[in-house]
């Protein structure tokens, strides 16, 4: 039996913030330990916005006290974020202004995660936040300036990205270090039409956070086993690693969220046995 975390993205066991699909849910973030707590989960994946980002917890000191006494308190740990920050302001932004701004932010968040026991930040390189032929060298260059402070911290920056799977291995391979990994989301790569067994043969053994997520080919989110991830694949394949990472419930969700997550949640346990 995998003895994984099992864990959810922040906001999908409340009330959608502002009416946003996936944020965090600033005026009651806290409410969603004691969700998770009951349901029994072990983590919540922090969510850092680019919107009102000075008043996330994770940027200010008094904000990393408070999410460790709501940890302590319902036993619900933050062990991973997913920086959506830096979507919209990428490391490698062509825009120099906004790529020294990230540099700081991220810089200040890897310092302010240690204090957690945060073990991986996932950094979104999709939708406009996408690695492509003519950014791939700027991307590289930038995350390079921060690798030290990830690996004095012990962090790692977990990429998730759309790109193919031979060329996502070159992308981690431009990397002098193994603090650079990899965020599987089964359902963008579902999405994308990424075969799962040619991706984990390219870099299974570095991956190090799984969003457990479905959707249709080339479209969005449907609720789990209603669209083109292959679960059975996947899971099977993964055997092979040593897969010791949290999965992440980041699927489909409705305005109140709770509900249709605990339907999703006894769907996809089976996976976990």
């Amino acid at each position: 039996m995998l003895e994984n975390q099992i864990g959810v993205i922040q906001g999908r066991l409340v009330p959608k913030y502002l009416g946003r699909y996936q944020a965090h849910p600033k005026n009651y973030w806290k409410d969603e330990f004691k969700i998770a707590s009951k349901l029994g989960l072990d983590c919540i994946e922090f969510i850092l916005d680019f919107n009102e980002a000075d008043q996330n917890p994770l940027l200010n000191p008094d904000g990393i006290d408070e999410i460790r006494l709501i940890s302590e308190e319902s036993g619900v740990q933050v062990k991973t974020i997913c920086a959506d920050y830096f979507m919209e302001a990428p490391l490698h932004s062509e825009d120099l202004k906004v790529a020294l701004e990230s540099q700081k932010v991220i810089t200040k968040l890897i310092n302010n995660a240690s204090k957690l026991g945060v073990t991986d930040i996932v950094i979104p390189c999709v939708d406009k936040s996408s690695v492509n032929e003519k950014s791939i060298r700027s991307f590289v260059t930038q995350l390079s300036k921060v690798l030290e402070v990830a690996e004095n911290q012990k962090i790692n920056l977990s990429l998730e990205t759309d790109l193919p799977p031979k060329t996502f291995l070159n992308l981690l391979e431009s990397f002098d270090s193994n603090r650079v990994t990899v965020n599987y989301d089964i359902g963008n790569s579902a999405s994308l039409g990424f075969n799962p067994i040619d991706e984990l043969n390219c870099y299974g053994h570095r991956i190090s956070d799984i969003h457990i997520k479905d959707r249709e080919l080339n479209g969005g989110p449907v609720l789990l086993g209603q669209g083109n991830a292959d679960f059975n694949i996947f899971f099977n394949k993964l055997k092979e690693f040593n897969y010791c990472g949290p999965f992440i419930m980041q699927a489909y969700r409705d305005e109140e969220g709770v509900n249709i997550f605990k339907e999703q949640l006894e769907w996809i346990k089976p996976y976990f046995q």
